[in-house]
């Protein structure tokens, strides 16, 4: 009889600690898991022209502005040469005009004394009135000299800033000549070789943007009460032992419609039929994170 009671103890012990130490697995389970992915980009070429420099392989790691290709400029230098002189002919003629106006101006200052003068006389009856037209007529013609010579400033002026704006777009093409990587990340695919000609909007190559990744988790409809956008989450990675690093990450994105569980992925409730995915933006600076990366996300307290 006591060896009977004796084991009833024993038994009720092994059950309780049995109970404590599933509760404890349960509530060391995290909320969500998923896998990392990223931004993608397509870099496209802005100019056309041969590649006489493309820095891109599959795998390679670009950083931000980094120099990936340079397309040929040499025709679009020859022709901003050639607008430069251009440009520079038709602004060395603003002195001369200047020059001529001058001339024009002070002549009119001259016969307007004669002018003065021989009204004055034709006052006084001192000379004929023919005379005083005469001059007057040599006034208007000089008038109408200094109205064209006048009239050529604004049509430099104009040749100037077209050439001028002709120049600049020429400018703008050989800056995007030069291809520069849109953001830090890992080559993904190219699309290119150097030497080859390329057109304008050809694809260049495919790039990751790791700088920040995604964990695209999956929640189950009663845990979808419990996130939001903008709220933030502990998320978990493995490193040396599973879920050994901790990281801030942020919900950016919650699917409006359930989807089948992926195979790869158990939530908390083992194999639930639908669920619902969310997006949790976390930043990667030193690289840590790789796309298809497993991760895991907790809810903060």
């Amino acid at each position: 009889m006591k060896q009977r009671q004796t084991r009833k103890i024993i038994a009720l012990m092994l059950g309780l600690g049995i109970t404590s130490v599933s509760g404890c697995g349960r509530n060391d389970r995290s909320d969500g898991y998923g896998n990392f992915e990223s931004t993608e980009i397509v870099v496209s070429s802005e100019a056309a022209g041969k590649l006489i420099r493309y820095d891109v392989d599959e795998g390679r790691v670009l950083g931000k502005g980094s120099v990936a290709a340079v397309v040929d400029t040499t025709q679009l230098d020859l022709n901003r040469l050639q607008l430069r002189a251009e440009l520079k002919a038709l602004l060395d003629q603003k002195p001369s005009i200047a020059a001529e106006a001058a001339i024009y101006r002070q002549q009119r200052r001259n016969i307007q004394h004669d002018l003065d003068r021989y009204t004055r006389l034709v006052s006084e009856g001192a000379v004929p009135s023919k005379r005083l037209e005469e001059i007057k007529d040599q006034a208007d013609v000089i008038d109408r000299q200094i109205g064209s010579v006048d009239s050529k400033t604004p049509g430099v002026v104009s040749q100037a800033q077209a050439l001028s704006a002709q120049i600049g777009r020429i400018e703008d093409q050989i800056a995007k000549s030069v291809v520069r990587n849109p953001a830090q990340g890992i080559v993904l695919a190219k699309y290119a070789e150097p030497g080859e000609v390329v057109t304008y909007g050809k694809p260049l190559y495919r790039i990751a943007d790791t700088g920040t990744m995604y964990l695209r988790a999956y929640l189950s409809g009663s845990q979808l009460s419990q996130v939001r956008i903008g709220q933030e989450l502990t998320v978990l990675v493995d490193t040396g032992k599973p879920a050994g690093k901790s990281l801030n990450g942020k919900v950016t994105w919650i699917s409006d419609k359930a989807e089948f569980t992926p195979k790869i992925i158990q939530t908390r409730e083992d194999r639930v039929n639908m669920v619902y995915a969310v997006k949790v933006l976390v930043s990667n600076p030193d690289g840590l994170l790789k796309i298809g990366m497993p991760g895991e996300i907790r809810f903060k307290p």
